[in-house]
């Protein structure tokens, strides 16, 4: 009786083998582990060498224009924003008193002229008669003295007429050169001395754009480089200039150095004063090792990218420099045509197998 359920137990135990057999074939594979991503090809293409640079635009030509004669403005012909050429009236300062001076002084040039040639006839008639032994020699000492006396006057009236010229020709004051008023200082009926202004202009048809570069770069930068820049007034628009000069000496608390660029400005879209940011374009089409910006990761202040290798991946550090058009310049830590991750990042691990995506093997980049 005991041997029934000894078998009754070696029976169950076969069926549960038998059934474990037949399950078997059916269960699941196993899973793919490689990590799909898109890839690229690291390039070496042409590129700017550029120092970023910040600074502001000043009119090449900036003046304070000042009264050169003393009394009250009768007009003033310009107002700021006016854009004035070279000899243009700008204000009259008592004009009426000026002329009145100068006809003045004229006049008394012309009697010094007369009362010279009245000594010179005297002096004439005197030798004369001091030849014929009539007149005596004190005489012709008296008429030589009178004649150079009247020569020293018309001297002098010519020096006043000349003065007198020069101050009628200061009351209308003129533009020094063609540009645009900034200010304008004085108003009609203001009393001015000499000295006093009256308005500021600039000339903006060439401006200054002056910055400051680090100490680092004192060699590298050389007239006649150009500059390419941007102000906020016109952000699609990209201006252009030539470094023209550099300072000798570098600021001792800033550790930098200051450098000007000239730029045309026929339109007048620039403004004096404008701040401007930009780069020195040190070198023009440098070959430069570059990625596709996808290719980078930051984490802790390290830079990296994961490097295929036979379908293995391993991170690199790499030194990077700037950004153009999408690309991620590299200064260090790769080769040009070595094969890098664009996606699939986060999935990705020192030794990971990967599988590049069709498209990408298809069309790589």
């Amino acid at each position: 009786m005991k041997a029934i359920p000894l078998l009754a137990a070696v029976c169950a135990a076969t069926l549960i083998s038998c059934s474990k057999e037949k399950e078997s074939p059916k269960a699941a594979p196993a899973r793919d582990e490689a990590v799909p991503v898109s890839v690229s090809a690291v390039k070496t293409i042409p590129m700017d060498r550029t120092l970023p640079i910040v600074g502001t635009l000043f009119a090449k030509d900036e003046a304070t224009i000042a009264a050169q004669v003393e009394g009250q403005v009768e007009k003033t012909k310009v107002d700021f924003g006016d854009r004035v050429i070279a000899g243009q009236e700008l204000a009259l300062i008592d004009t009426h008193t000026y002329e009145a001076q100068s006809r003045q002084a004229e006049a008394n040039l012309a009697k010094a002229k007369a009362s010279a040639v009245n000594a010179e006839q005297r002096l004439i008639r005197v030798q004369t008669l001091q030849k014929e032994k009539i007149a005596p020699q004190s005489d012709l000492d008296q008429a030589v003295a009178d004649a150079g006396q009247a020569q020293a006057e018309i001297q002098a009236a010519e020096a006043a007429a000349a003065i007198a010229k020069l101050n009628l020709e200061h009351s209308h004051v003129r533009a020094p050169f063609d540009g645009a008023i900034a200010e304008r200082i004085a108003s009609a009926g203001d009393y001015l001395k000499i000295g006093t202004p009256l308005f500021r202009i600039v000339n903006d048809d060439v401006l200054k754009y002056i910055v400051q570069a680090p100490e680092s770069y004192a060699g590298l930068v050389k007239k006649e480089q150009p500059v390419v820049f941007t102000v906020d007034a016109f952000p699609s628009n990209r201006f252009e200039g030539k470094v023209f000069l550099i300072s000798p000496q570098v600021n001792t608390a800033t550790r930098a150095f200051a450098f000007g660029a000239l730029v045309q400005n026929p339109d007048k879209k620039l403004r004096a004063s404008t701040f401007a940011r930009g780069e020195l374009i040190l070198a023009k089409a440098v070959p430069t090792q570059v990625v596709p910006l996808d290719a980078i990761l930051n984490f802790a202040g390290v830079t990296k990218i994961f490097v295929v290798d036979k379908e293995i991946v391993h991170p690199r550090e790499v030194q990077v420099g700037r950004v153009q058009n999408g690309f991620q310049e590299i200064l260090s830590g790769l080769k040009t045509g070595e094969t890098v991750v664009l996606t699939g990042h986060a999935k990705l691990q020192d030794g990971a197998k990967i599988r590049i995506k069709v498209e990408d093997e298809t069309h790589p980049k």
